[in-house]
């Protein structure tokens, strides 16, 4: 890269993957940026709630970028936080070689994954955001990619010997503060699914570490998702991940309350923690009409009996 951005910026030398942890964003986690289908979406994401609001556009010719697209995200934020612990200098500008990252989100280093990288870094750079998160009272709309741009570096044969991108200043800044970043689960690259990874960025942002866990209206989730299926598929889907359990650390309980359907997001262990330590107070995201009687007791003795179950 040669442009006057880059000229201004040192670059980043990924470090070795040895055991760092992985972090996430806490803004990433708990509003709809991305994606949750693998097949090319277009449709803008529009959602406006508590005074944030968040659009997302995706051009024709790649789609949007998706939640595994994220995992790119997130590898950077994980990179960010340990060089900052080590006292390194940090950088938007990165420079790494891809089975770095590849290897470090579970996936493997093969031609066919290097071929899927470069798809997410041209989605990822192709999606346009805007938003007023972070911006206090006197708010402005933020406008940017998640990846402002990036190159490979090519020898003659044609083989790659790495790749370079730069993150928007908003996402670099986020990360930076360390109150707005959360460690996940490793198991979180195995998620399959879309609406499963997103779940488990929801429980982990909200639910995090709290005993009484968290709930959520299931209409509140639908719009806070993003998701372009019809409700009543999001639902069923919703109502298939409770039943298999699969959210890494986390028990989930759907209940019937006054004609509205309720998830519970209960912490099963403390797999995962803060960097900063810092633990929110316990909240209810979606809905008024949650009691505090009767869901909380029917949810933990929920949690009690599946522990009791051989």
């Amino acid at each position: 890269m040669s442009n006057l951005l880059t000229a201004r910026l040192d670059p980043f030398v990924a470090l070795a993957d040895d055991g760092i942890s992985m972090r996430d964003q806490r803004d990433l986690m708990s509003q709809p940026f991305f994606s949750l289908a693998k097949g090319r979406r277009t449709a803008p994401i529009l959602y406006e709630a508590g005074g944030i609001r968040v659009e997302v556009h995706g051009f024709p010719e790649h789609g949007m970028a998706t939640i595994w697209d994220a995992d790119v995200l997130i590898w950077a934020a994980s990179q960010i936080v340990e060089a900052a612990d080590q006292g390194l200098r940090t950088s938007r500008f990165f420079r790494f070689r891809p089975y770095q990252l590849l290897i470090a989100i579970g996936r493997g280093p093969g031609q066919s994954q290097y071929l899927r990288l470069k798809q997410a870094l041209q989605r990822l750079q192709s999606t346009v955001v805007l938003t007023t998160i972070r911006h206090g009272v006197n708010w402005r709309r933020m406008q940017f990619s998640w990846i402002n741009e990036w190159e490979e570096l090519v020898d003659a044969r044609g083989q790659c010997h790495g790749v370079e991108f730069v993150l928007p200043e908003w996402f670099y800044r986020g990360v930076l503060d360390r109150s707005l970043v959360l460690t996940i689960d490793p198991v979180y690259f195995a998620l399959i699914g879309g609406i499963e990874r997103w779940l488990y960025r929801i429980a982990r942002r909200h639910a995090g570490h709290q005993p009484q866990g968290w709930a959520f209206e299931l209409r509140h989730l639908y719009a806070k998702s993003g998701s372009a299926a019809r409700f009543s598929d999001f639902a069923l889907d919703l109502r298939r991940i409770a039943a298999r359990q699969s959210l890494p650390g986390y028990d989930l309980f759907i209940q019937l309350e006054k004609a509205h359907e309720i998830m519970w997001v209960v912490p099963r262990r403390l797999s995962t923690g803060t960097v900063d330590g810092c633990v929110e107070p316990i909240r209810r995201s979606g809905a008024r009409i949650i009691r505090r009687s009767g869901a909380r007791t029917a949810a933990n003795s929920l949690a009690c009996n599946a522990k009791r179950r051989p």
